[in-house]
């Protein structure tokens, strides 16, 4: 545990190298709001430490498997064997206990919020307040199940990591090379249908946006997501068994039946296969609720679903359809993003426990939805007051040259 202490020094310092090269290019990152974030994800990497002590959990077979083969490529792949590949030389190499590998981890689902904060921050600078007294953007960065699920040695944190990378790299993908193509290979390597799931929406949200992109700028993002996918769709289809399919459709809802099958027979199982569409989204979404929590852990999360819900219904308003026609490519690629991974887990989740941990790696994308559609109706507001404001000091001027002439 001594090397685990150190370990979070070491990294502390790291973070302030990061903080100073960030703050040195945007004028508003705070060091001292993403110190305080730190210390926050660390109490969670504690809870879950003391949670895998008393339980099961896959934090012990992914410190495991990589001593089982000497050779580090042996673990190059995708999905579980890569967290394995990533694993490997701190193992093996630098000797990492279980607890610093827990600490490592810990900190790269840490660092996703890190960039979290910076793509909300940098494409959203007004301040919205919610439930009267909260800001937003404090609130969406401290939400605990987040934190929980991104602090422990698995796919959790990385995953986060590399879809915040991404997001965060698309603002400026030129400038952003390297932290773009880092986001997209962590993406792909531990998740590849979450990858093609972010390639479709970013093309979208490039063809769609408000703004005016450059032809090379939208050359580079639709060559290299376009052809990304053409490269690794047999990976993707290979996730699901498709590879070799020759009814895609078919095959897939075989699929997703025996997997959905199989995961509610893994303890706190809903039947969520027979549910209607909509209700399959609401389960993925915002489930477990109070009426149905599995334990202790589920009864905490609700608190956080309930809070979901009710930023969800902020952006039930006729406005939010012309809204989102006029968004820019960030909101239009998080919006899908956001969809087509709920719709297609949906298909494959039937246990609340996984439910928990798999929503994870996407609510954020509606949370910068909700954010940006909530702060685009202040920004309407604050324009519309000005332009009022100056139209009554104008009729205010006209009025005293009339008296005074």
């Amino acid at each position: 545990m001594i090397g685990a202490l150190v370990l979070i020094l070491f990294l502390f310092g790291i973070n302030q190298a990061i903080f100073n090269a960030y703050s040195s290019k945007h004028k508003w990152f705070s060091k001292d709001l993403m110190n305080k974030l730190y210390f926050y994800h660390l109490f969670f990497f504690g809870v879950y430490y003391t949670y895998a002590s008393f339980n099961n959990s896959d934090s012990k077979a992914y410190y495991e498997r990589p001593q089982l083969n000497d050779d580090w490529f042996y673990y190059f792949g995708t999905s579980t064997t890569f967290i394995d590949f990533l694993s490997w030389p701190f193992i093996n190499l630098f000797g990492f206990s279980y607890e610093m590998m827990m600490v490592l981890f810990a900190w790269l689902g840490y660092l996703g919020f890190v960039y979290a904060y910076m793509f909300f921050r940098e494409n959203i600078p007004i301040k919205i307040k919610v439930f009267k007294n909260f800001d937003l953007l404090i609130l969406t960065l401290f939400l605990p199940n987040m934190h929980f699920w991104t602090a422990s040695l698995g796919k959790g944190a990385p995953i986060f990591l590399g879809l915040m990378m991404f997001a965060y790299a698309l603002k400026n993908p030129k400038s952003r090379l390297v932290t773009l193509l880092i986001g997209s290979a962590i993406i792909y390597f531990i998740r590849p249908h979450v990858f093609l799931f972010v390639a479709v929406g970013t093309v979208l949200g490039y063809m769609t946006g408000k703004e005016k992109i450059s032809f090379g700028k939208k050359l580079l993002i639709y060559v290299g997501m376009i052809g990304g996918l053409v490269l690794v769709q047999d990976q993707i289809l290979g996730m699901a068994g498709l590879e070799n399919s020759d009814n895609l459709v078919s095959d897939f809802d075989n699929f997703s039946e025996d997997r959905s099958q199989g995961l509610s027979e893994s303890g706190s199982g809903v039947a969520i296969s027979d549910y209607p569409l909509p209700l399959k989204l609401f389960t993925f979404w915002f489930r477990p609720l109070f009426f149905d929590a599995p334990g202790i852990l589920g009864l905490i999360v609700s608190v956080e679903n309930l809070l979901y819900l009710l930023l969800f219904i902020k952006i039930l308003k006729k406005d939010f359809i012309s809204f989102l026609k006029n968004s820019p490519i960030s909101v239009k690629m998080s919006l899908v993003v956001f969809f087509l991974s709920s719709f297609a887990l949906t298909f494959v989740m039937s246990n609340l426990g996984i439910i928990m941990r798999q929503k994870s790696m996407v609510m954020y994308f509606l949370f910068f939805v909700i954010y940006y559609y909530l702060a685009q109706k202040k920004y309407d507001r604050i324009i519309k007051l000005k332009k009022k404001r100056k139209a009554m000091l104008r009729r205010k001027f006209e009025y005293e040259e009339v008296v005074n002439a």
